[in-house]
């Protein structure tokens, strides 16, 4: 049996799944709760027309990301940090790891919609390293398909991605070449099909929420950075 079979039909319309060391199976068995909370919210999420391009008041934050991370703390999902250190010859020697955008359970996921490509490298040694402190048991990192850009090209959009951001080719070739480690890996890209345009028909947006915006400032907007 493939395990990416244990992801519904249905969302394969709109995303791609790859995996590194089997995470579904280890979500699906280990995990319920959390591997639900993940189906489910992948389920009702839609990249808005509006929200492409458009940062929030806080930290300079895609608002495509500040939507999705809403819905995982609405379920209780929190973002983590951890004060970890090894001991050597009884000298503490620190290893610091990064803040998780969303962490339940033995879960650490991370929401990467438009960053640096380096980010990737950021969040899987830090699944790394929290699966050989036995802190997290899976990473799972949401991002966006490399076909998304054809939207932000008609947008007029197109110059704050593009390939040096954080794309699912990209992430790919750093868990082919193992930087995931030991820990199981599920990577999820938005496919073109879960965007919606909420401009021509904005009554496809009225269950969304709306997220507050970032004053224009003039200058262009590169989404998470």
């Amino acid at each position: 049996m493939n395990c990416l079979d244990l992801v519904p039909a249905d969302l394969h319309k709109f995303y791609e799944f790859r995996e590194w060391r089997n995470p579904c199976a280890v979500l699906s068995v280990a995990y319920p709760d959390e591997w639900a909370n993940i189906i489910s919210i992948l389920g009702d999420f839609r990249i808005l027309r509006t929200d492409v391009g458009e940062v929030g008041t806080k930290g300079g934050k895609s608002l495509v990301a500040i939507r999705m991370d809403k819905m995982f703390k609405a379920k209780g999902w929190e973002e983590k940090r951890f004060d970890t250190r090894i001991l050597v010859n009884d000298q503490p020697i620190d290893s610091p790891t990064h803040g998780v955008d969303c962490f339940k359970g033995k879960v650490a996921l991370e929401l990467e919609w438009n960053n640096k490509t380096e980010f990737y490298d950021r969040d899987l040694n830090n699944f790394r390293l929290l699966f050989d402190l036995r802190v997290a048991d899976v990473g799972v990192i949401v991002t966006r398909c490399d076909e998304l850009q054809e939207i932000f090209n008609a947008l007029g959009k197109g110059a704050s991605y593009g390939p040096t951001t954080t794309i699912l080719s990209k992430l790919q070739r750093k868990l082919d070449g193992g930087a995931g480690g030991g820990c199981p890996v599920l990577a999820i890209g938005m496919k073109k099909s879960l965007y919606v345009d909420d401009v021509v028909n904005p009554q496809l947006a009225a269950k969304f929420e709306r997220i507050e915006r970032r004053a224009k400032t003039g200058k262009p907007t590169l989404g998470d950075l």
